[in-house]
């Protein structure tokens, strides 16, 4: 039997397992990619397309989601999810060949974007005046998972357990999610614009369609990198995944502290910083050798720990007539671009490779070159967002006019 009441702070966990499942699909599928390659064969080229699966998923569940989100509440996608989280790992674990494997990468994809269709909007009507903070806190679940996944992948592998028995770690917090929602009363859309005809004619705006730019570069500058942080850090003189743990696990931090930070430097002040930081710290990194790849590592995650949940809550705030459809298309722009990215970052990679070996050199010294060199391009990223959000930042008194009131805690 269905409660009556709304329990703000059941409903909160279970979105953040929710989120920590989706991010999990991050973290093992960035550890198991060298495994895939190997035994099956796979270019990095092929493994980018495959990985790109959710990332197209991803926008295709969020944006359809945005858009019935008014009419249906959360509770509907929230199932939609959990069902497509259970029917992609089952899928995943059976694939014994390249067909199999994008089409249930591609339904994890839209498990992961019911998600966020469901929970984004779910969380900023029920924080209404204090978005960004609880949004940033949501999000910690993110890089959360990602440190999950990361340390569950490096001790299975370890242990010599195969990729199927790392995929199927994640039925765990799946089923508990599914738990938590079963017979939960879900609030209606009350606090957020919910007229499709309002959502869609504000979206039609300067503003957000520049938001949607530096979303794609925000979302391929954290995930794209993070996507192939295996062969890009394979030879750097650190454990990838312990790298992967380092950074997502200091951006969990950070997060679940974002309110001091949001309400000092305001979203603007902050993703003009953090684009600032994040250039930095791909330049370390595409030097970087021992030691110093773990300055780069720290660097990176302060660069790039803020992007996602600041860019949901920027539009949610500065943007608010765009309501659910907005955040969901904002963060499904992210995924799309980062998704048509994935094979790019993979032909660089091969193609680094192909220069190196032709160099002459030694096998470990072709995946330094390969990776560092790769990493310098993607710092092109975040070096074109210092300049974009430079141009909020000189704007923001007028644009602080337009942001709904937000309180202090």
């Amino acid at each position: 039997m269905e409660s009556t009441s709304i329990n703000k702070s059941k409903l909160f966990l279970a979105s953040c397992i929710a989120l920590t499942v989706t991010a999990m699909t991050f973290g093992i599928r960035a550890g198991i990619m060298g495994e895939l390659g190997t035994e099956f064969a796979f270019t990095n080229r092929e493994l980018g397309i495959m990985a790109q699966m959710a990332f197209l998923g991803f926008p295709l569940s969020m944006i359809v989601g945005g858009l019935i989100y008014p009419k249906i509440g959360p509770k509907p996608l929230m199932w939609a999810a959990f069902i497509c989280h259970l029917l992609g790992l089952i899928l995943t674990i059976v694939s014994t060949s390249f067909l199999p494997f994008l089409v249930s990468t591609f339904l994890i994809g839209v498990a992961n974007g019911a998600v966020e269709a469901a929970c984004n909007p779910l969380i900023a009507d029920m924080y209404s005046t204090n978005r960004t903070t609880m949004l940033n806190k949501f999000h910690v679940w993110f890089p959360g998972g990602i440190v999950i996944g990361a340390l569950v992948s490096q001790m299975m592998t370890s242990m010599g357990m195969g990729w199927q028995a790392q995929i199927a770690v994640m039925f765990i917090p799946t089923i508990i999610y599914g738990y938590l929602i079963l017979g939960q009363s879900f609030p209606k859309a009350e606090n957020i614009a919910s007229d499709i005809g309002e959502n869609i004619s504000s979206m039609v705006s300067p503003l957000f369609i520049f938001m949607l730019i530096c979303m794609g570069l925000t979302a391929t500058t954290e995930l794209g990198t993070g996507q192939f942080i295996q062969p890009l850090l394979e030879n750097a003189g650190a454990p990838p995944l312990i790298i992967l743990a380092l950074v997502t696990g200091l951006m969990a931090v950070g997060r679940y502290f974002a309110g001091p930070v949001i309400h000092r430097f305001n979203p603007i002040g902050v993703l003009f910083i953090s684009a600032i930081v994040a250039t930095i710290a791909l330049g370390v990194l595409s030097v970087a050798n021992g030691p110093l790849v773990y300055l780069g590592a720290f660097l990176f995650s302060c660069g790039v720990m803020y992007f996602w949940p600041t860019m949901i809550g920027f539009v949610s705030e500065y943007c608010d007539k765009t309501g659910a459809l907005g955040m969901s298309i904002i963060g499904g722009a992210g995924m799309l671009i980062t998704g048509f990215s994935l094979p790019v970052i993979g032909d660089w990679l091969d193609k680094e490779k192909a220069i190196a070996t032709a160099n002459g050199l030694s096998e470990e010294a072709i995946s330094l070159a390969a990776g560092q060199n790769t990493l310098d391009n993607i710092a092109v990223l975040p070096g074109i967002l210092i300049v974009f959000f430079g141009i909020l930042f000189f704007m923001r008194n007028k644009l602080e006019e337009r942001r709904i009131p937000q309180d202090a805690h």
